[in-house]
């Protein structure tokens, strides 16, 4: 039996004997030239433990990339850099909530154009490994399913519960039909489709679930097309991960013995072609710790083991990306809770800004070893340009606007209720009531009513914080009347683990001097529909004073210089130090959030893509939650700058934990 490496040196003197550049061949490869073939196919060869394409032995190493955390003008350049790694396929997740915001309700356009990035993907030469969920993990906000679902407080989400299923099956019944003229076999160029996604580290292991699942991919997508599943290098893993008629691959990552992990796929897979779905050349970061690296080393020493076995890779990922906006996701539950920053550079081959770095060229090196790499356009960063230091200004406090980013007012319940339970589903809830009586005593929230930090003022004026984990009782001084706000910010919801189900904004109740308070106004906050008119608004404002560290959540406007002498405009950084914690918009655009204090990100990317060319001014806002560089008469100061500071260079230790690297 040849190897998977020596059939495709085998089929590449083929290809040179026809008169193909290895360039050609590659595009072959990557189905350019599939318009000559009468029957495209991809299956698995048993008998050899081998993946055919087309009928020919064929063995993909792969990266991830994630079309919803790179700006769509990017696309093209980096499926391009991907490809001359020597990549023939990519690996792709699809996050249900990025594109059916709340029920019904559809986006595929823009920066959610699948189709056009599947296109793209083609047209570059590369292989598609696509991965639809309904669950997908990958750091994201609530692992890709909709915080919709959590308006049902009973349901039992990763399982065979009714209510789970028909918004599954409703969400499938759009996205599989667009799916389908992708596969393969129908011209396009999907190989294979994951169904769920490490199930078997999540303990519902509901076998019905995963049938039913399976039965719906099949009755959208036919028979012909190779699904997989994706766990742990673990046996209790596999065990409700995987199903028959499935094929089950495993996921690991550096420093882990290569032989044993695929031991653990063939307990499951006695033959067929060895498969890594995540092999990690990285790892993810959380605010408050160290900047995960990991080295190169470490990645081409197993990159090139898992090569010289013949196996398939994906390699996780190949390029990070951004949590633009309120994307990011978290980890934890019960008495942990670790919210990720918004840059997901995961120390990739590529940089969360898309540049190459020396891991890059390092498994590029590697893996010419074992396949051909193609030639052509020139892998080089792309432009960045530091705008320099702009003058910030004080636009308008929280309350200034409320009236605007709450236009229809409050919804008056009994006992707090969710975010989720009023209809918004990230970032920022207004909870408030009257005190009913003279106290001085702790306002008191148990444990898990926070969700996830909330800023408490009396009359408007802060009096500290409550968080999620650490903070969960305050003394105040109020007499009865008095206005209490909680003003609370959603860190994103969690993404992997047990506890996945997590409403966010008040889950609980409220007590004060014992007594649980009523009564309750709940304003529903639209930032994102108010940035792009904020500045707009003027105020006459004179802020409170202040008797914490805190002050009043306030947005602070600036403008980028003329971009006349720098057209077209140029990707930069946005470097955050001196601010504390808030959130940033340029020209509407929800860039993310900062949060410098804590760490380890300092700047925030900022894509050419929302900037805009001269004359048009290109404004900056920043919603400050708990202190400004500067007071109310002030201006403060920022600055645009050419590189990332995402802290420094910290090894992680490897555990075994579900087959990956841990923090």
């Amino acid at each position: 039996m040849m190897t998977p490496k020596l059939c495709v040196v085998s089929a590449s003197l083929l290809w040179l004997l026809l008169g193909l550049s290895a360039g050609s061949f590659f595009k072959t490869q990557g189905l350019e030239s599939r318009a000559n073939l009468n029957s495209p196919s991809f299956t698995i060869d048993w008998s050899n433990n081998t993946f055919l394409k087309d009928g020919v032995p064929f063995r993909y190493i792969s990266g991830s990339i994630h079309y919803s955390r790179v700006p769509s003008m990017y696309w093209e350049d980096r499926l391009h850099k991907m490809y001359m790694a020597g990549l023939n396929a990519i690996q792709v997740y699809i996050p249900w909530n990025f594109h059916e915001i709340s029920p019904g309700k559809y986006n595929f356009a823009g920066d959610a154009n699948l189709t056009h990035f599947l296109s793209l993907a083609q047209q570059t030469g590369l292989l598609v490994i696509l991965r639809p969920g309904p669950y997908i993990c990958a750091e994201w906000d609530f692992g890709g399913l909709p915080a919709w679902l959590l308006k049902n407080t009973s349901i039992a989400l990763r399982t065979s519960d009714e209510a789970y299923l028909e918004a599954v099956d409703g969400w499938m019944g759009v996205l599989l039909p667009k799916i389908k003229p992708f596969l393969y076999q129908n011209g396009g160029p999907i190989i294979t489709v994951q169904v769920e996604n490490e199930y078997g580290s999540f303990p519902a292991c509901d076998y019905s679930y995963m049938r039913h699942l399976y039965q719906l991919f099949r009755s959208y997508l036919g028979d012909d097309v190779v699904l997989f599943t994706t766990d742990g290098a673990g046996k209790s893993y596999l065990k409700c991960g995987t199903l028959e008629d499935i094929y089950a691959t495993v996921d690991f990552g550096p420093g882990t013995n290569v032989t044993k992990a695929f031991e653990a796929q063939r307990e499951y897979e006695p033959k067929g072609p060895l498969v890594n779905s995540e092999f990690y050349t990285g790892w993810l970061d959380h605010w408050g710790q160290p900047h995960s690296v990991v080295s190169i080393d470490s990645v081409t020493k197993s990159l090139d083991q898992i090569l010289s076995m013949g196996a398939n890779v994906n390699m996780y990922m190949f390029e990070g990306g951004t949590n633009f906006g309120f994307w990011n996701g978290a980890n934890g539950g019960g008495t942990a809770f670790n919210p990720q920053p918004t840059s997901y550079d995961y120390n990739a081959p590529l940089t969360e800004s898309g540049d190459p770095t020396d891991k890059y060229f390092a498994i590029r090196d590697v893996i010419s070893k074992h396949s051909l790499i193609p030639t052509g356009k020139d892998v080089v960063p792309v432009p960045k340009y530091a705008y320099g230091t702009i003058q910030m200004s004080l636009q308008a406090t929280f309350y200034d606007v409320l009236d605007k980013m709450a236009p229809y007012g409050p919804i008056n319940t009994t006992y707090p209720i969710t975010m989720e339970q009023m209809q918004q589903y990230s970032g920022f809830m207004l909870y408030r009531t009257t005190i009913p009586f003279n106290v001085i005593t702790p306002l008191y929230l148990n444990s898990t009513a926070i969700r996830d930090r909330g800023y408490v003022m009396i009359n408007q004026i802060p009096q500290g914080m409550l968080t999620r984990i650490k903070n969960h009782s305050l003394s105040i001084t109020a007499l009865e009347g008095d206005t209490l706000d909680i003003f609370v910010e959603s860190q994103g919801h969690l993404n992997y683990g047990p506890d996945l189900a997590d409403p966010k904004g008040i889950f609980g109740n409220v007590t004060l001097n014992g007594t649980v308070l009523t009564q309750w106004s709940i304003f529903s906050l639209n930032f994102d529909g108010l940035m792009p008119n904020l500045r707009h608004i003027r105020k006459n404002m004179v802020k409170t004073k202040i008797t914490t560290n805190l002050e009043q959540p306030s947005f602070y406007v600036g403008y980028l210089p003329d971009l006349s002498t720098i057209n077209p405009p140029q990707d930069t950084f946005l470097k955050t130090s001196g601010w504390t914690k808030g959130q940033a918009y340029i020209n509407g655009f929800n860039v993310g959030r900062y949060w410098p204090v804590k760490g380890p990100q300092v700047t925030l990317y900022v894509p050419a893509s929302v900037l805009k060319p001269s004359p048009e001014k290109n404004v900056l806002l920043l919603f400050e939650l708990e202190k400004a560089p500067c007071g109310p008469q002030e201006t403060c100061s920022i600055e645009f700058i050419d590189r990332p500071i995402i802290n420094g260079t910290v090894h992680n230790q490897f555990n075994t934990i579900h087959g990956r690297w841990k923090i």
